[in-house]
């Protein structure tokens, strides 16, 4: 687990950075993905190529069965989708630090600046604990960083598919080719244990993808529903007119609350 130590720290900084489903997504990243990753694959997975059984001794023969049939193996394959999935976080995380970093300048640098319009210039996107709020250009760096997450995931369930061919571990492989004079069976080991792994880590792929839809739907109707509130306490007072004989008499000017 402490080789993940390190990402792990950066992804907890995200969290009082991120939307509610975008912390749903954090701790299901936490746990169901860094933490099965670092604590159970290794015992069930090991040395999959050495602990495979071959009926035959022919020297290379063992190596071109597995390689036929597992391009990469399955934990080096979820690695490189959890590294690639929280990389867009990581990159808006730099982009929060870096703007709390200049709002945090301008603070120091004075607490009544006045520019050119003698207007007061202060902080549009953090406060003095450091949250912030998601809009301007960090709405659009969240935005990015949730679309390419979208694209990330369904590229790996897919590829996934296309890398593999199966989704519950065979108990028996079978490869006829170089160098094996012959056609080769090798057993699986686990094989059972293994097609549970699959399918979890498979599951919490949707699930993660699912979260991810959510969150940009979220944030799109909490926008939208907040420029209505705010286009409508700026609408200008509304005036009553009554018909009298044709002529339009406008009665006193009537707020709408």
């Amino acid at each position: 687990m402490g080789e993940w130590s390190f990402l792990s720290s950066l992804l907890d900084k995200v969290q009082s950075h991120s939307t509610v489903v975008g912390k749903v997504w954090m701790s299901v990243l936490f746990l169901f993905r860094l933490f099965i990753l670092a604590a159970g694959l290794d015992n069930v997975w090991g040395d999959e190529q050495a602990n495979m059984d071959c009926n035959t001794h022919s020297p290379g023969c063992r190596n071109a069965c597995y390689d036929s049939s597992f391009p990469m193996s399955h934990r080096r394959f979820w690695v490189l989708q959890i590294l690639f999935v929280s990389s867009p976080t990581l990159i808006y995380l730099g982009h929060v630090l870096l703007v709390i970093r200049r709002e945090n300048k301008l603070r120091r640098r004075t607490e009544q600046k006045y520019d050119k319009n003698g207007l007061v210039k202060a902080p549009k996107y953090s406060d003095e604990h450091g949250k912030v709020q998601i809009k301007g250009t960090l709405l659009v760096s969240y935005m990015a960083q949730l679309f390419i997450k979208i694209l990330l995931e369904v590229a790996f369930i897919v590829g996934q598919y296309y890398l593999y061919g199966f989704l519950f571990m065979p108990p028996k492989i079978t490869y006829v080719g170089y160098p094996c004079r012959i056609a080769v069976e090798c057993f699986i080991n686990r094989p059972t244990e293994k097609s549970i792994f699959i399918v979890f880590m498979l599951v919490v792929s949707f699930f993660s993808l699912f979260l991810n839809i959510v969150e940009v739907f979220y944030l799109t109707i909490s926008k939208i529903g907040f420029r209505k509130r705010r286009n409508s306490d700026a609408t200008p007072p509304a005036e009553m007119y009554s018909l009298d004989e044709g002529a339009h008499k406008p009665f006193d000017k009537v707020t709408f609350c």
